[in-house]
């Protein structure tokens, strides 16, 4: 019923419209063909123009007996028709001079002249005359208004329907549950975007209930951390607005907000730092999150100094567990924060899995319950090509930081592990190995550069 149209109005749509009509008035190409006859003669003259002037030239050819006469035309002058010298008296009476050249003679007729005029000014009048006719079909169509918002609507509904079938099919959604219980229960849940990027999707669980509001999630950069936090509220976001979700399965309580702290921007026009977004967004979390809100907070606290951003992250974690009690999914790479779970039994930790394998670090993009063992900020940086040298010195300042917190802290390291030994000083010639390309070299230089090497030794 919603799409249903009065037969009028069908009618004056039908009449006036093209099937496709442009979407800017400007460009023309809205009024249908037919509807105007004024606006049918300018787009035929646009259309047919060379047609007209062929027409023209074989009547005139016909009327004056000279059959080398031309019609054209040129920028300077406009149409015109041209006759040799030898054919010049033999030109009709209503023929008008236009211009004289050595070997002929240019003239105009009245029937070319209406021609030209209308020829030329013929896209600007019919764009012209296209928006008048345009601004009446308006006036004509206003009575019809609220049936046309009523058809409007419901065809952006059934688009909107389309697209997500559509998209579901095509992606291998599932149908989300919703329940009474207070729950974000999803299985095998993906994130549409980063799987449409990548050759294979590591799909993960989700698990938060009554006892279990707040999952604090360590693991390294480039782990998949903020994936996994984005991809639960776009589930969530999707399953609250009539769509199937990225996920195996997924069963959901009531949801009434759904709040990010994600990312690391400052906002120059306001003068804000990149901390003072941070905090202003944290706050507006903290004083409007509620038990039913789904809160992401990704790496709170990194814009200032360790412990400032430490007692924050710490305070704000706490302050979401006792007093908003909201679903969170908290991202950190302060590993002391995973002490929480002492304290509180509704908060879990969990991590993105990561395995070093010969220097270097695999991300397995799994979720694993636990705290992570480690951030592997090094592996990372190297990953991204910083130099040797700087990761060797990293790691030795690294080894001298750990030594000093432990000296101070009698507790020891907070997962029990011994702190990593750097690697020793590389021996001058090892590097000089390692710089060499033996199929480049000549035998007098590679004989050259054994001497050296020797030298090193």
């Amino acid at each position: 019923d919603a799409l249903h149209a009065d037969t009028q109005l069908f009618s004056i749509l039908q009449n006036s419209l093209k099937p496709e009509p442009s979407s800017i008035l400007r460009e023309g190409g809205v009024i249908a063909d037919g509807f105007d006859t004024e606006l049918d003669e300018l787009r035929g003259i646009q259309t047919n123009c060379g047609d007209f002037l062929l027409a023209l030239e074989a009547r005139e050819r016909a009327r004056s007996g000279i059959a080398t006469l031309k019609v054209e035309y040129n920028r300077v002058h406009g149409f015109y028709i041209e006759v040799t010298h030898a054919q010049s008296a033999n030109v009709p009476d209503d023929y008008r001079r236009r211009q004289t050249l050595k070997n002929a003679e240019r003239y105009i007729t009245p029937e070319l002249k209406t021609f030209e005029d209308k020829a030329l000014s013929a896209n600007e009048r019919a764009l012209a005359r296209e928006k008048f006719l345009y601004e009446q079909l308006l006036d004509q169509l206003a009575p019809f208004i609220p049936q046309l918002q009523r058809i409007a609507a419901a065809i952006a509904e059934l688009d909107v329907l389309a697209t997500f079938a559509e998209r579901s099919a095509t992606l291998n959604f599932s149908a989300p549950q919703f329940s009474d219980d207070a729950q974000i229960s999803i299985t095998q849940g993906r994130h549409p975007v980063v799987e449409a990027q990548v050759g294979q999707f590591i799909a993960n669980d989700t698990d938060l209930h009554a006892v279990r509001k707040m999952l604090l999630i360590t693991g390294p950069n480039m782990g998949g951390k903020s994936t996994y936090m984005r991809q639960v509220a776009l589930i969530a976001l999707l399953a609250h607005i009539g769509c199937f979700v990225p996920a195996q399965a997924a069963t959901l309580g009531e949801l009434d907000q759904i709040f990010t702290r994600i990312g690391a921007s400052d906002d120059l026009a306001s003068g804000r730092s990149t901390f003072m977004v941070e905090m202003t967004e944290a706050a507006n979390i903290l004083h409007n999150a509620t038990e039913k809100s789904l809160v992401l907070v990704d790496e709170i606290g990194r814009g200032t100094s360790t412990f400032d951003g430490l007692a924050l992250a710490y305070a704000i974690a706490r302050h979401l567990l006792e007093q908003n009690r909201s679903y969170t999914l908290f991202a950190t790479h302060y590993f002391e924060l995973t002490r929480l779970a002492e304290e509180y039994a509704q908060l879990a930790n969990i991590h993105l899995a990561a395995i070093e394998h010969q220097h270097s670090i695999v991300f397995l993009h799994s979720v694993n319950e636990g705290a992570a063992s480690q951030s592997y900020g090094l592996q990372v940086a190297a990953l991204a090509g910083v130099p040797n040298r700087v990761i060797r010195s990293a790691k030795k300042q690294l080894l001298k930081l750990e030594q000093n917190s432990a000296a101070q802290n009698p507790q020891g390291d907070l997962f029990d592990r011994k702190p990593e030994m750097p690697e020793p000083e590389e021996h001058p010639a090892l590097q000089s190995l390692r710089d060499l390309q033996p199929d480049e070299l000549s035998p007098k230089e590679a004989l050259e550069r054994l001497y050296q090497l020797k030298g090193l030794v």
